[in-house]
C-alpha cells in the first residue's frame, strides 16, 4: 500500500520498488545499445537519459539524482559501441540527475508541458556536457544544431509519452 509523504515546500516525493528501480533502468540500457544496431534512426533517442530525469525528477533528491545518473550513465559507458573512455556518460548523466532533481523541487514536473520543455533543455545541455567531455579527452564529434534541436524534441515528446507510462510504476513515501 502507498503511503502519501509530502516535503516541505508540498511537493510529493516518490519512490519506487527495488524491482522498479533496477529494471526500468537496465531495460532501457539494454534497448539503448541493442536498437540503434539494428534500426538506426532510434540513435536519435537518449533513453539513459530519459529514465535517469524521470527517475530524479520523482525522487526529488539530489543526491538519489545524482547517484542515479551516476550509475546509469556508467553502465551506458561500459555498454557503449563507440569505443569511448568510460566516464563520458558518467559525468554528463550524474550533473543531469542532480539538475533534475533540483529542479523537480522547484517546479510542477507531473504537467506535461513541464515535462516537455524541462526534457528538451536537460537533453540540450546533456550534449553539451558530452561534446565538451568527448573535447577534452581529444574525441570530437560533428555537432550539428538543427541536428540537436530536432534530437531534443524527439526526445522530449517521446520522454512526455514514457513518462506517464513510468508513472504507474511510482509509490508515494
Amino acid at each position: 500500500m502507498a503511503q502519501r509523504s509530502i516535503t516541505r515546500e508540498g511537493i510529493e516525493v516518490h519512490r519506487f520498488s527495488i524491482i522498479a528501480a533496477l529494471v526500468i533502468p537496465l531495460f532501457a540500457l539494454f534497448l539503448q545499445a541493442s536498437l540503434p544496431l539494428r534500426f538506426t534512426f532510434f540513435s536519435i533517442f537518449d533513453l539513459p537519459l530519459l529514465v535517469t530525469i524521470f527517475f530524479a525528477v520523482a525522487r526529488r533528491n539530489p543526491l538519489a539524482g545524482t547517484l542515479t545518473g551516476f550509475i546509469i550513465g556508467l553502465v551506458q559507458d561500459s555498454l557503449t559501441y563507440q569505443h569511448q573512455p568510460i566516464g563520458l556518460f558518467g559525468i554528463s548523466k550524474t550533473i543531469i540527475g542532480y539538475l533534475a532533481s533540483s529542479i523537480g523541487v522547484k517546479i510542477d514536473v507531473e504537467n506535461p508541458g513541464s515535462r516537455l520543455l524541462m526534457t528538451f533543455g536537460f537533453y540540450l545541455l546533456h550534449r553539451g556536457i558530452y561534446q565538451a567531455l568527448r573535447n577534452m579527452v581529444r574525441m570530437p564529434i560533428e555537432f550539428n544544431w538543427g541536428h540537436e534541436l530536432g534530437a531534443a524534441l524527439a526526445n522530449a515528446l517521446l520522454a512526455v509519452a514514457l513518462f506517464m507510462v513510468l508513472d504507474r510504476y511510482k509509490q508515494r513515501n
